[in-house]
C-alpha cells in the first residue's frame, strides 16, 4: 500500500510540473477586455494563445496576437497583425495599404466615423515596419489603441509578443479558431 501511494504522489508531482511547463512556455489563456477587436472578438471572450511558434518564426499578416504594450509592459493587448518587418504601410481615409496594395479587410469594423476627430484614427502616413517588428490594428478601427498611436503603441517589437491566438474557448457556442 505504501509503495503505490508513493508512486501515485510521484505521478501527481510530475503532472503538476508538466502543467506548469506547458502554461509557462507553450499555452496561456487570456480574457478579452474591451471592444477593440469587435466584431471578431467580444468583451470577455476567452482565448488560448500559443507561445512557441514565434520563438522560431515570425508573425504573419492576419495573425491575432497578444503582446505587452510598448509604453506600459504591465498591460497586454490583443490585435491583428497588418504588416510585418520591411512592409510599407499607410492608411488613407480609413483604407489600409500594405506595400501599395489596398487590403480587403472583411474583419474590420467601422461604426460611426464621427466617434473621434483624432486624425490618427483615419490616416497614417507611409512608414516602413522596422526589423523584428509588426504593425497591428484592432478590428474595431474607431475604438482601438494600436500602432497608429506611436506614443502609446507604435510598432510592436517581436520581443514583446507573447503569442498568437490558437483557439477561442468561451463563449461555448463559439469554440474554435477565430477568423
Amino acid at each position: 500500500m505504501g509503495k503505490s501511494l508513493i508512486e501515485f504522489g510521484k505521478s501527481i508531482i510530475i503532472a503538476i510540473i508538466v502543467a506548469v511547463i506547458i502554461i509557462m512556455f507553450v499555452f496561456e489563456t487570456v480574457s478579452v477586455d474591451g471592444t477593440s477587436m469587435y466584431s471578431t472578438l467580444q468583451n470577455n471572450d476567452r482565448l488560448i494563445i500559443e507561445k512557441i511558434s514565434y520563438r522560431f518564426g515570425f508573425p504573419k499578416r492576419g495573425d491575432i496576437i497578444v503582446f505587452k504594450c510598448p509604453s506600459d509592459t504591465t498591460k497586454k493587448f490583443i490585435k491583428r497583425v497588418i504588416a510585418v518587418e520591411g512592409d510599407k504601410v499607410k492608411i488613407v481615409n480609413d483604407k489600409v495599404y500594405v506595400n501599395g496594395v489596398k487590403l480587403n479587410e472583411n474583419y474590420a469594423y467601422y461604426m460611426n466615423q464621427q466617434v473621434t476627430d483624432d486624425p490618427r484614427v483615419h490616416d497614417y502616413a507611409l512608414r516602413t515596419v522596422p526589423k523584428d517588428s509588426v504593425f497591428v490594428l484592432g478590428d474595431n478601427r474607431y475604438n482601438s489603441l494600436d500602432s497608429r498611436f506611436e506614443d502609446e503603441v507604435g510598432f510592436v517589437n517581436k520581443k514583446l509578443i507573447i503569442g498568437r491566438e490558437a483557439l477561442r474557448i468561451y463563449p461555448f457556442n463559439k469554440i474554435g479558431k477565430v477568423r
